[in-house]
C-alpha cells in the first residue's frame, strides 16, 4: 500500500494528469476506508483529501463523480554511482572496436560541496 511521503501519479480517465504526494492517511469510520490527504504537485499547489478504500489506494481503478481514476506509486530510479555515465559504453566493448578509454580531468577533480556546512553568516 502507498504510504505517506510516497508520490503518485493521478490517472485521469487512462490520462496522467498530475503528480502528488502523500502528507497523510487517516482511517475512516467504514472498515477498509481512509481519508487520503494528497498534496497535488501542479501549479498552483494545493491539498485534497479524498476518501478513498484500500485497494483503491493499492492502485485499482476507481471512479470519482463518473469518471475513472486511478493511483499508481512512483518509484525513483536507481542512484548512478558518482563519476558514472549513463550513456557510457562498456570499456570492453571500446576495446574490442579499437577505441580508447580516458577519464576526463574534470572527472577525476570532481569535488562535493556541503551545503549544510555553509554558514551564510559567514559570507557577508
Amino acid at each position: 500500500m502507498a504510504q505517506e511521503n510516497d508520490i503518485i501519479l493521478i490517472y485521469y480517465e487512462d490520462q496522467p494528469v498530475s503528480f502528488a504526494r502523500i502528507e497523510a492517511i487517516t482511517p475512516d469510520a467504514k472498515k477498509d476506508w481512509y481519508h487520503i490527504k494528497l498534496l497535488l504537485l501542479q501549479i498552483p499547489v494545493q491539498t485534497v483529501t479524498w476518501i478513498l478504500r484500500d485497494v483503491y489506494i493499492n492502485g485499482e481503478e476507481f471512479t470519482m463523480g463518473g469518471n475513472r481514476m486511478r493511483l499508481e506509486k512512483i518509484e525513483a530510479p536507481p542512484a548512478e554511482s558518482p563519476g558514472t555515465d549513463a550513456k557510457e559504453e562498456d570499456p570492453d566493448a571500446s576495446r574490442e572496436k579499437g577505441e580508447t578509454h580516458r577519464k576526463t580531468p574534470a572527472a577525476e577533480e570532481t569535488k562535493v560541496v556541503s551545503l549544510w556546512d555553509r554558514d551564510p553568516k559567514k559570507n557577508k
